[in-house]
């Protein structure tokens, strides 16, 4: 399990690299929520080349996904325009991006359906786990867990830009993708029970309020 602590230095040192981004951004007069529904357009366009089989240009949306997700956080940080409802239309907005890229994934037929559903939905439980805990248990940080979203979303382009160049093997429908999804879908829902594990850590048998 990925400890509090390390994850702490790791969120550190991610928001520190990329606070120059930030701030040309607001040099440029973007907004954090602005950028927010940019990266949602950018996941919605990434499932939309996936579902029509153009895996190369469903990565470079999906690439453009995660670097907008990274700049609207870099941005709110780098202005101080960090608000409630932003962190709340943040998270909203990565799990219809999620279901977008994934469906797309999914209604291609590279892959078997039932594993992309088994990726959405273990990306979706871990996504939900962790903003439970944070929510209803007023945890102050729960991202525990042997893999975070950006980890998946390497898996799943490196398993598409696999799936692109690499034959497929012997699998019967897709491999190299369908592989990545698997593995999406089996740690998405360990890192689920070790939030689970974590949370009961934290709270014991504290009473709801």
């Amino acid at each position: 399990m990925l400890l509090p602590g390390i994850n702490q230095r790791k969120r550190q040192f991610y928001e520190e690299s990329s606070l120059f981004l930030g701030r040309a951004c607001v040099k440029i007069g973007l907004k954090p929520n602005f950028i927010t529904a940019a990266s949602l357009v950018c996941g919605i366009v990434s499932g939309i080349y996936f579902w029509k089989g153009e895996m190369i240009w469903g990565v470079v949306w999906m690439v453009l996904t995660s670097f907008t997700d990274m700049l609207d956080g870099s941005t709110a940080r780098a202005g101080n325009m960090g608000t409630v409802f932003g962190g709340i239309l943040d998270h909203v907005a990565d799990r219809y991006g999620e279901f977008f890229i994934l469906a797309g994934i999914t209604m291609s037929g590279a892959v078997h359906p039932g594993w992309g559903l088994f990726a959405l939905f273990g990306m979706m439980i871990a996504s939900y786990t962790r903003a439970a805990a944070e929510s209803l248990g007023k945890i102050e940080n729960c991202a525990v867990g042997i893999m975070g979203r950006l980890e998946k979303f390497i898996l799943i382009i490196a398993g598409s830009i696999a799936e692109h160049f690499l034959p497929t093997g012997t699998w019967p429908r897709g491999g190299w993708l369908e592989f990545a999804l698997i593995v999406v879908g089996v740690t998405s829902l360990i890192t689920a029970i070790q939030r689970l594990v974590f949370t009961r850590k934290i709270l014991g048998d504290k009473k709801e309020v």
